[in-house]
């Protein structure tokens, strides 16, 4: 159980990754060093954008929790728990108000099946 619990931090850490970098991208300053022509300036914006950064620590955590989960579980039990992160950010993207489609939804729901199906022996 403690193995399920640390696969699900993994997972949480990994979504809140994602949205940070996406808040990072979406920043007026990256978008404007975006917007001219590619150089250093354009790479020192992205590099250094407060957001990115912290998703990119987001990420180094989750990937190092996950090395101690890949230590107990087969790769085949727990890889497909990476697949909770859509529905997550799913959720998380209906609540900041992106747009969620009724196809969306519903891959997320098969995905979540296939989650089940592997998960359940």
């Amino acid at each position: 159980m403690n193995t399920l619990i640390a696969a699900i931090g993994c997972v949480l850490l990994s979504v809140t990754a994602q949205f940070l970098i996406k808040a990072g991208m979406s920043s007026v300053a990256v978008k404007t060093a975006l917007a001219q022509p590619a150089g250093l300036h354009t790479a020192g914006a992205v590099i250094l954008s407060p957001s990115i950064v912290i998703g990119f620590v987001f990420y180094t955590l989750g990937a190092v929790r996950w090395l101690a989960g890949l230590a107990r579980w087969d790769v085949s039990k727990s890889y497909p728990l990476e697949g909770l992160g859509f529905v997550l950010a799913l959720m998380v993207g209906f609540a900041i108000g992106e747009e969620v489609t009724v196809m969306r939804a519903v891959g997320v729901l098969l995905i979540c099946a296939g989650v089940f199906v592997v998960s359940a022996n």
